[in-house]
């Protein structure tokens, strides 16, 4: 054998081998394929329970909405000027606009169409709020 076959033989690869590496990637593929549509939600909301927590009292007010029997909305001590879901919407957007910190509320009557609530809550949504919270009456105050 001439020295030079001699080292072609014993010469060492500088490729990396990227097989191994492109299965471990397609496995993680299909994984993030399979889990991601579990991921999403709708609406997130926390059913109202017997007893409820006490929100933290905050330095800032509260931005609520009232939904009466009738589902008309007002908003925060507003009793007597009733608003529409744009409105709504208008409103909540400055109110996040002037303050990121603003907690924002719903607070509907107990027999009010379901339907009512749930469109306050995506009024408040296309506004750009993430976190709407539920007022619930707490039974042992009365």
């Amino acid at each position: 054998m001439s020295p030079k076959q001699r080292q072609n033989r014993y010469k060492q690869m500088n490729e990396i081998n990227v097989v191994p590496y492109i299965d471990v990637m397609l496995v993680l593929l299909v994984i993030f394929m399979v889990t991601a549509p579990l991921l999403t939600e709708g609406v997130k909301v926390e059913l109202p329970q017997a007893t409820a927590k006490p929100i933290e009292s905050e330095d800032s007010i509260p931005f609520v909405v009232h939904v009466n029997i009738d589902g008309e909305y007002y908003v925060n001590q507003d009793n007597e000027n009733s608003v529409t879901l744009k409105e709504l919407s208008v409103k909540a957007a400055a109110v996040r606009r002037s303050n990121s910190d603003t907690t924002f509320l719903v607070r509907g009557d107990a027999n009010v169409n379901f339907d009512a609530v749930v469109q306050a809550m995506v009024a408040l949504q296309t506004a750009g709020v993430d976190d709407v919270g539920l007022v619930t009456k707490n039974p042992q105050r009365n």
